[in-house]
This record gives C-alpha cells, structure tokens and sequence, in this order.
C-alpha cells in the first residue's frame, strides 16, 4: 500500500475519532479505512488507535503522527504541483466547504461541470456555515457568502457579488400594508437570518442616495436561509435574501419586492483558502472555474 494515502486516512480517522465518519468524508468503506490503518500500524511497527465498539481514541504514537503528518502530507501534494507540467490534467481530491442550501443548489452545477472538464480530479463537498476552521476539518477551500469578510489570516478570492432583495408574500403585503421607507419596516414582522445580521440591523441605498440603517425584528431568527425563506412564503413576514433564492418565486408571483425602489446590501462570495505560499494547481483551477461560471449567472453582478 501507499504510505502517504495510508496516512491521509489516519489523519481523517484520528481528527473524527471515527472509522464510520472518516470513511464517509473519503468517500470509501469502513473496511477499506481499517485495511489501511491496520497496515499503517504494521509498517510503523505500533498501535497508532486504540478503538473497541463504541469508540476510537489516539495512543501516544498516533498523537505524534498526527502532530506531524498534517505537514508532511502538504509537502508531498505541494511537491506534486510544483513537478506537474500544469498543461496537464490535474488529478487529486479537493475538499470545499459550502453553506448548505447554497452548495446543493448553485454550487453543484459548478461542480458538475468542473469534474466534466478534469475528470481525474475528485471533490469533497461538506457543510460550512463560515465558521469552520479549514485546516481542523481539513478542507482545502470554503464558500463563505457574507456583507463583508471578518478578519482572517486565511486567502480570500472574490468569485461573485450577488444582490439581495426584500420580499414578502402579496398576501403579508395586502394584510399588513406596503412598506414606502425603510423605517416602515419597523412596524413589521421582519425574519432575520442571524448569521448576515447578528445585531438586527438591515442596510438599504436607495438608488443614487446615501445609505440608510434601519433596525428590524420579528417573531423568528435562524442561521437557515430555507428556514425564513419558507416562513415568508407562509405569509409570515418580510424577508432579506440573496437573489439567486427568490428569483423563482418571484416570477411565479408567490413573493414579492418590497420597497423596489431601495438596493438592499449586497453579498460578496468569496473562495476562503488556508493561508500558504502558493495554492496548488487543481485548487487553482478550481476557484477560476467558479470566478468563471457564476460570472454568468443571472443574479451575479460581478
């Protein structure tokens, strides 16, 4: 067996503590994963897991295999790019990170296509809400949709700007009146998604004016966008989203614009790598492959 792909499965076993788990985000068996940790431990000649029926735990060696085998298998994907001729096809597993919703939905077409063109390469995509630490779970790039990036010490690639709109159900609108003025909305039952506004405050410009603030509240708060979108489309309230999730039922005339006349804040998404001296070739391709495809959506303006 291959060394460093034997280690690439100890590393996902001892982070999740999970042969089940490891298995899972690898995208083989259980078997394969114990077949390649048993013969890790042969060739290392010492028990690297201890791991009975309900739980798996590091020994001491596999502690400092895990300390150090992060940094040797960089250097050996670093050093595969650094060789490859980059007029070759890329080969290899990525593993990306998304917001849910928007990862089923808009990124797997992307994806599609991607392993369309490079069909040597592999990808992992997994849940990322924008908290998760990229180097902990081991991703190599993360989709992170927000007004504005924090502060990381992490590379950020803008790959799209999309707008968002403000909507509600004609039924909402016809009960409890049209909002003419962003302060009007303070009278309303306002959905907040509480990760794009933790502090309940909206943002809107209206065309070719300055920038308004207007702080809002409502009966529901959640960090699932599908959750408050849902709740509007029960006539529930008003809601803020990016386009690309109410355009349909826009057209369909289940929701509606409210105050047209005001551009709501924008999003930027961006491709969030871990911070390194160089990004390796198939990563690469990867973040101009989505730079690319989401410059021609419809709800992009970037």
């Amino acid at each position: 067996m291959n060394t460093i792909e034997c280690i690439e499965v100890f590393i996902e076993v001892a982070k999740s503590l999970s042969f089940s788990k490891a298995a899972e985000r690898l995208g083989t068996s259980r078997s394969t994963v114990t077949k390649k940790i048993f013969w890790l431990e042969k060739e290392f000649e010492t028990q690297l897991l201890n791991r009975n029926t309900k739980r798996v735990n590091l020994t001491e060696s596999g502690l400092l295999l895990l300390q150090n085998a992060d940094a040797l298998t960089q250097t050996v994907s670093n050093l595969k790019d650094l060789v490859r001729n980059p007029v070759q096809h890329p080969s290899g597993r990525i593993r990306v990170g998304s917001p849910p919703s928007f990862g089923a939905v808009h990124l797997i077409p992307a994806v599609h296509q991607f392993l369309h063109n490079y069909p040597d390469v592999q990808v992992s995509l997994m849940i990322d809400d924008g908290r998760s630490d990229l180097i902990a779970e081991n991703m190599d790039l993360s989709v992170r949709i927000a007004p504005r990036l924090k502060d990381t010490n992490q590379v950020a690639y803008k790959i799209a700007v999309v707008p968002q709109l403000l909507v509600a159900t004609p039924a909402y609108l016809a009960k409890n009146g049209r909002p003419a003025h962003p302060k009007d909305l303070e009278h309303h039952n306002c959905l907040l998604h509480n990760l794009k506004s933790p502090t309940g405050y909206w943002h809107f410009r209206r065309r070719g004016g300055k920038r308004q603030t207007v702080h809002v509240n409502g009966t529901l708060n959640s960090n699932l966008g599908e959750a408050i979108l849902n709740m509007a489309k029960l006539h529930h309230g008003v809601a803020m989203h990016p386009r690309y999730m109410v355009d349909e039922y826009i057209r369909s005339g289940t929701l509606e614009i409210v105050l047209p006349q005001y551009q709501c804040e924008g999003l930027d998404i961006y491709a969030v790598i871990q911070s390194k001296r160089y990004l390796p070739y198939k990563v690469r391709i990867f973040v101009d492959h989505l730079r690319d495809w989401f410059s021609h959506t419809t709800w992009s303006s970037d």
